[in-house]
């Protein structure tokens, strides 16, 4: 079967880190675990095989809330090539890493691509982002579509804290 996937969204970020580093950053528990969430949020569990067709599973929860129950994440990957690419399934997912839909947004899509890659440039790396909707109905694709502004400010915050904890690590 072909994937049917939208129109992407797409960001950038420069992070002054190798690309070996950024790329790790990606795929390691150890560094996940301190940047891939929203702020205001904590990751609660992270488990990360990463192979293809290996997983990040992971589970968030309010920061300030310690009694809140958890928002649970799996990425599938399907290709990863180091250090310059990684393509995963994304998808919101319970304890057991089942398909679930988004807490907050019921026509969200079941499934949406990302597509990370990672460019070397003289001071640091070049973080290309893109995100699709996968094989999406109709509404699902044009929920998506319709929140990509908000899908901005919440890649910023998380790859500002990506670069925060990059620039820690690196001056340790």
């Amino acid at each position: 079967m072909t994937d049917r996937l939208s129109a992407p969204f797409v960001f950038e970020k420069f992070v002054k880190a190798p690309r070996e580093l950024v790329y790790a950053a990606f795929t390691e528990a150890e560094h996940l675990s301190h940047w891939m969430r929203p702020p205001g949020m904590v990751m609660t569990q992270c488990e990360v095989d990463a192979r293809e067709g290996g997983s990040f599973h992971y589970a968030l929860r309010a920061e300030a809330m310690p009694l809140a129950p958890v928002m649970w994440g799996k990425w599938t990957f399907r290709e990863l090539k180091a250090p310059e690419r990684i393509v995963a399934v994304v998808q919101f997912s319970d304890a057991a890493g089942g398909v679930t839909r988004h807490p907050m947004a019921a026509q969200w899509p079941l499934y949406t691509l990302s597509t990370t890659t990672l460019v070397q440039e003289s001071e640091g790396t070049r973080i290309h982002l893109e995100w699709r909707a996968l094989n999406a109905d109709a509404i699902e694709e044009a929920v998506f579509n319709s929140s990509h502004a908000g899908m901005t400010v919440g890649w910023s915050s998380s790859m500002q804290l990506l670069a925060s904890y990059l620039s820690k690590i690196q001056a340790a």
